[in-house]
């Protein structure tokens, strides 16, 4: 049927694209939309894997009853109760009073918020099983990636692990579902950073365990509730989610800033050019206040080199600066290099701030702050260029 693919011979995908939200979770743009995935596994007993965001899908229902052929369903595995994935919840429920939910201590916490259903509670801990005939399952527990009840599910039969959202990515499902189909270093490798740098990132450190709690276990198939599912290059994925959650970062550098009348932005464009000069060839530029920040971000998670700049304002830095760098605090990425600019007309503040935010940081300032008054001339660039020089000899070093 149109929408349902198999993933294994009794494993289903049931997926909707969503191409018309502009906003994920009200603070992402998505551009290029995104999936929501499910999951259904026909065995002696029938369990669903996740839903769908409430209202992605009008035939959801419809493409259930045609796989199941009038059998009820028995499980309903809720890896992760956020709306995006537990909006089908009630609708399910609803359509097979003799359900039983599958969740752990603290998804029955917020089902009880949202539903209530307590009489159709199957609580799960760490590595219990539940046995459908032919496949068994096996459930992981991965607090924190990213919400604290957050859980796998790991097929021990044929190898499928359901993953949640980890392993998840921006982007709607355009006719490839698998990874062997679809063109990913072109289009979804850097959706998947900046999903995973905005939504994922702050808690790397659980994704690390996480990754320790997999250890030794053979996963054929990775099965996200976003994005395509990987089968081919398994461990492709596995090394991002592993590189990304560690801090790694590739040699190059992104300059952000923040500029009201353009003095800054000529500042920044005057350390590109000497980056240049002395050999760095992946260099970015952003202004603060036309780029989203999720994409800010992304870039910072990617490169190792990180210089950023801004105006004075009211004493501070621009406020889309300031909104940058709280995120960042917040998010509390580690090892990178910094180099920090500023300029006023008369009375400082965005340097300053900045140097304030890399002490909050301890990221490895490679130079003094410049700070530079009114429309910058030859002295001002050559102390810009100071900032390139010294952050060109920490990527070469």
């Amino acid at each position: 049927m149109h929408n349902t693919v198999k993933v294994t011979d009794k494993i289903y995908w049931l997926g909707a694209n969503d191409r018309r939200t502009h906003l994920f979770e009200n603070m992402w743009p998505i551009p290029n939309g995104v999936s929501y995935n499910s999951y259904l596994i026909i065995d002696e007993k029938i369990a669903l894997v996740d839903t769908l965001e409430f209202g992605s899908s009008d035939d959801y229902l419809e493409k259930i009853e045609n796989l199941i052929d009038g059998k009820p369903i028995d499980y309903l595995i809720i890896n992760h109760m956020e709306p995006d994935h537990s909006g089908a919840v009630k609708t399910i429920v609803e359509k097979y009073p003799n359900i039983k939910l599958v969740g752990n201590l603290k998804t029955f916490k917020i089902v009880d918020s949202y539903f209530g259903y307590k009489e159709k509670q199957y609580q799960v801990e760490d590595g219990d099983e539940l046995s459908l005939g032919h496949h068994k399952l096996k459930f992981v527990m991965t607090p924190w990636v990213h919400w604290p009840e957050t859980m796998m599910t790991y097929d021990l039969t044929e190898k499928v692990l359901f993953s949640g959202d980890a392993f998840g990515t921006f982007g709607s499902l355009d006719g490839g579902i698998f990874d062997d189909e679809i063109e990913f270093e072109e289009y979804y490798q850097v959706e998947m950073r900046r999903y995973f740098s905005n939504i994922v990132g702050k808690y790397s450190n659980m994704v690390q365990k996480a990754f320790k709690k997999l250890e030794g276990i053979d996963v054929k198939y990775i099965c996200a509730t976003h994005g395509p599912i990987w089968r081919t290059d398994v461990n492709k994925v596995l090394s991002l989610y592993d590189r990304w959650s560690k801090f790694e970062a590739e040699n190059g550098v992104v300059i952000i800033y923040g500029s009201m009348y353009g003095n800054t932005a000529k500042l920044a464009d005057c350390i590109a050019r000497k980056l240049s000069e002395e050999g760095i060839k992946r260099i970015r530029i952003y202004d603060a206040s036309k780029t989203h920040l999720s994409y800010l971000i992304n870039e910072i998670w990617q490169y190792k080199g990180v210089i950023l700049g801004s105006c004075a304002y009211n004493s501070g830095m621009l406020p889309t600066m300031e909104n940058l760098t709280r995120n960042l605090e917040h998010i509390g990425l580690k090892n990178r290099y910094l180099g920090v600019f500023g300029s006023y007309s008369w009375n400082g503040g965005g340097a300053k701030a900045l140097f304030k935010f890399q002490e909050n940081m301890n990221w490895d300032l490679v130079v003094d702050p410049v700070d530079t008054r009114g429309i910058p001339g030859n002295e001002s660039f050559e102390r810009c260029e100071t900032i390139a020089k010294a952050m060109a000899e920490k990527l070469k070093t």
